[in-house]
C-alpha cells in the first residue's frame, strides 16, 4: 500500500486507536488494574443500555459540528482555533431569538433559530477571516482573542441582562416552539434530532469539498495558495468565506445545545467542545465522514470512562487514549514522509 494512497488515511486512525488502547492497558496494569475489565466497563458505559448510547449520541452531535469547523479551515488553509467562542456566540444568540419566538409555529420557530445561531458563529469567525485576509493578522491569535471575548461576553449575559434563578449562572428557558422534537426519551435524558442535523451538515460539507467549484477552490487554496491565485482563485475571498462557513457550522454545534438538550444558555454550556473539534477534525484527517467517526470514537471513551471508575480505574486514562491517538494521527506526514524516502531509497 502506497503511504500517500487514500487507504492510509483511514488505516493511519485506526491503527492509532489500536495502538493507544495497547499503550493505556499498560498504564492500567501499571495501577494494578486489569484492562480488560476496564475496557468492558468501558463498553459498558457506552453501549450498555438505551440511557448509555442515548448519552453517547448527545455527546456525539456537538463535536461532530465543531470537528466540521475545525477541519473545514484547515482545509481551506487556515488555523480556526475559535470554535469554542463562535459556538459560544451560536448558542448565545439563538438563545436570545428562542426566548422570543413563543407565538411562532415550530415549522417556523426552529429553523429561525438555528439559522441565527449559524449566522451568529459565521459571523464572529468572520471578523478573523476579514482581519487575516485584509491585514494579515493571524487567524489563531485572532480567534483566540475572540474566544476569551465571547466567554465573557456570554458570562455578562448570563449574570445580568438574561439572569435568571440561582446558583449556575443561566438564561430563561426557549420558547417550547423552538426546541428540537426528541428522537428517544428515557427518563430525564431527551436524545434529540439534533444528531441527524450534524450527519446532514458532514455530508452536506463533503458535497461542497469533493463535488463543486467552491469546495475545489477552498482545498487549491489551502493546498498551494500562490499558485492559486496565480490560476485567479481569490485567496482573500476563500479566507473570509473559509472562517465564515467555518463558524457557521460552530455556532449550529452552539444552537443545537441549546434548542435540543439544555433548552436555555448555561455558564458552562460549550465546556470545551469546541477546542475538543481541534482533536476530532485530527483524528477524522480533516474529511467530514472521517470527522464524523472520530467524534462518535471521543464521545464513546467520555461516556464510558465515568463506567470505568465504578471498577477503580481513573477516567482520566481516557485522556491519555486520547492524548496518543492524537499524537499519533499528527505524526501521520512524519510517517508518510519516512516511507516515501524509503520507497525512493529502494527504486
Amino acid at each position: 500500500m502506497r503511504p500517500d494512497s487514500r487507504i492510509w488515511s483511514f488505516v493511519v486512525p485506526i491503527a492509532a486507536v489500536i495502538l493507544a488502547l495497547m499503550i493505556a492497558s499498560i498504564v492500567i496494569l501499571l495501577i494494578g488494574k486489569n484492562p480488560v475489565v476496564a475496557y468492558e466497563a468501558l463498553i459498558k458505559g457506552a453501549f450498555g443500555g438505551r440511557q448509555a448510547i442515548a448519552d453517547t449520541i448527545i455527546k456525539t452531535t456537538p463535536l461532530i459540528l465543531t470537528g466540521l469547523a475545525v477541519g473545514f479551515g484547515f482545509r481551506a488553509g487556515v488555523f480556526n482555533i475559535g470554535a469554542e467562542g463562535q459556538m459560544i456566540m451560536g448558542a448565545l444568540i439563538a438563545t436570545v431569538v428562542g426566548i422570543n419566538l413563543g407565538g411562532v409555529p415550530p415549522v417556523i420557530a426552529i429553523p429561525v433559530t438555528m439559522l441565527i445561531g449559524m449566522l451568529a458563529g459565521a459571523g464572529w469567525a468572520a471578523i478573523a477571516g476579514y482581519l487575516k485576509a485584509k491585514t494579515g493578522a493571524h487567524e489563531v491569535v485572532s480567534t483566540i482573542m475572540l474566544n476569551w471575548i465571547a466567554t465573557y461576553l456570554s458570562s455578562y449575559m448570563v449574570t445580568e441582562p438574561l439572569a435568571v434563578g440561582s446558583g449556575t449562572p443561566k438564561s430563561p428557558e426557549i420558547a417550547e416552539s423552538a426546541k428540537l422534537p426528541p428522537l428517544l426519551t428515557i427518563g430525564a435524558t431527551e436524545m434529540t434530532s439534533g444528531i441527524i442535523i450534524a450527519i446532514v451538515a458532514a455530508i452536506i460539507m463533503y458535497i461542497i469539498l469533493e463535488k463543486t467549484t467552491t469546495g475545489y477552490e477552498v482545498k487549491a487554496a489551502g493546498f498551494n495558495p500562490y499558485a492559486a491565485e496565480y490560476g485567479g482563485i481569490s485567496i482573500s475571498k476563500n479566507i473570509t468565506m473559509s472562517m465564515a462557513i467555518s463558524g457557521a457550522l460552530a455556532g449550529l454545534a452552539g444552537a443545537l445545545e441549546v434548542m435540543g438538550v439544555h433548552h436555555r444558555f448555561l455558564g458552562t454550556l460549550s465546556g470545551g467542545k469546541g477546542f475538543d473539534g481541534i482533536s476530532v477534525a485530527l483524528i477524522g484527517q480533516n474529511h467530514p465522514i472521517g470527522i464524523m467517526f472520530a467524534a462518535f470514537l471521543m464521545a464513546s471513551l467520555r461516556t464510558g470512562s465515568n463506567e470505568m471508575q465504578f471498577v477503580g480505574v481513573p477516567k482520566h486514562i481516557i485522556m491519555i487514549i486520547q492524548g496518543i491517538v492524537i499524537f499519533l494521527v499528527a505524526a501521520d506526514r512524519i510517517v508518510r514522509t519516512i516511507l516515501i524516502r524509503k520507497k525512493k531509497v529502494r527504486s
